[in-house]
């Protein structure tokens, strides 16, 4: 599976050199609008999706748009306009970026609780944890193993995680709590959730743009999660804990470690973000990222607003008074409980 990101990119390559550079666009408020709208409309990889959704009609926000662009307008007042439409794309993927500003769709999370609090948070790990790897573990006292990992930027290696493992396989159950993980490296996130399977396992679906019709993508390539050769692995339960600033890489480990048959996931909703990201430029330099090539669930079904939990829990406005996480306790009574 590894290999699906090298040749995605290099597909991805091979298509926007031939698409986006057929048209010459000015170094213009207009040229550079036009140039924008074109880019999105030609390789943006979820508008029927959108369409379907929530009525997205990308035609009608150009019309919408071009309206805004004047001749004389200040950088600034084009950042404004060309960021409010592509944050029409409802996309925490969809960034538009100057030398100093980047724009960027915060309502994928802002609408919902929050579900984390670190200080709540430090009553769990306590003051002797364990640190490596970017990943902070302890054992709860019910002898409940906990791993918090905030980002998947940073690369795991295979050794630290045999250690981690090992430190805490005496535990009943394995807590692995992603919240407020935004993403990073999708080879991360795998390294991780290949150490919860012993066999190869179906996890899902990409596509990639093979037109510049919305409708226009590849055959679906399946998409697995092999076993770790000669490496250490959680033989028992586990559970993953998620918010909806579970985003990108963090939404594709939680579809991995869905379709795992000893691991639950309990807390919220995540936060989406399943297309593998691209970034194209503009005339005036500025850069637009954006999602080119989806990546489905094992069923096909679309995951880029998000994988709902097995086991759906709040923190509650009493518990976070006491300093207590309804999450982390709802997946400490779960895996307390004999099988």
């Amino acid at each position: 599976m590894r290999s699906y990101i090298i040749n995605s990119l290099l597909i991805l390559s091979l298509i926007f050199s031939s698409c986006v550079t057929e048209e010459e666009f000015s170094n213009s408020p207009q040229g550079n609008f036009e140039a924008l709208w074109k880019i999105i409309d030609r390789q943006y990889c979820f508008h029927d999706y959108k369409d379907k959704e929530y009525g997205l009609d990308w035609d009608a926000i150009h019309k919408e748009y071009a309206n805004k662009i004047t001749s004389g307008m200040t950088n600034k007042q084009l950042f404004d306009v060309l960021s409010n439409m592509v944050n029409e794309l409802r996309d925490g993927h969809v960034n538009l970026i100057s030398n100093d500003r980047v724009s960027q769709y915060r309502e994928w999370y802002d609408a919902y609780p929050r579900n984390f609090n670190d200080s709540i948070q430090s009553n769990y790990l306590g003051r002797d944890y364990n640190y490596s790897s970017g990943m902070k573990y302890t054992i709860l006292p019910q002898n409940i193993g906990y791993i918090y990992l905030g980002s998947f930027e940073s690369s795991v290696g295979s050794g630290n995680l045999d250690e981690i493992l090992n430190a805490l396989s005496i535990c009943n159950g394995l807590i692995v709590d992603v919240r407020n993980n935004g993403g990073g490296n999708l080879t991360t996130a795998e390294r991780l959730a290949e150490r919860f399977t012993n066999e190869k396992v179906h996890i899902g679906y990409i596509t990639y743009k093979t037109g510049p019709e919305h409708s226009s993508f590849s055959k679906p390539d399946p998409l697995y999660l092999e076993e770790p050769a000669s490496r250490v692995r959680w033989q028992k339960r586990a559970v993953v804990l998620t918010n909806r600033r579970s985003f990108s890489a963090t939404n594709d480990f939680v579809n991995k470690m869905k379709q795992l048959e000893k691991v639950t996931i309990i807390g919220d909703k995540t936060g989406g973000g399943s297309g593998l990201p691209y970034t194209s430029e503009l005339p005036n330099g500025w850069l637009i990222r954006f999602s080119a090539s989806p990546i489905y669930g094992p069923n096909m079904e679309d995951i880029e607003f998000g994988i709902k939990p097995d086991i759906k829990v709040d923190i509650t406005s009493e518990d976070y008074n006491k300093g207590v996480d309804t999450i982390i306790e709802t997946a400490i009574s779960f895996l307390s409980k004999k099988e």
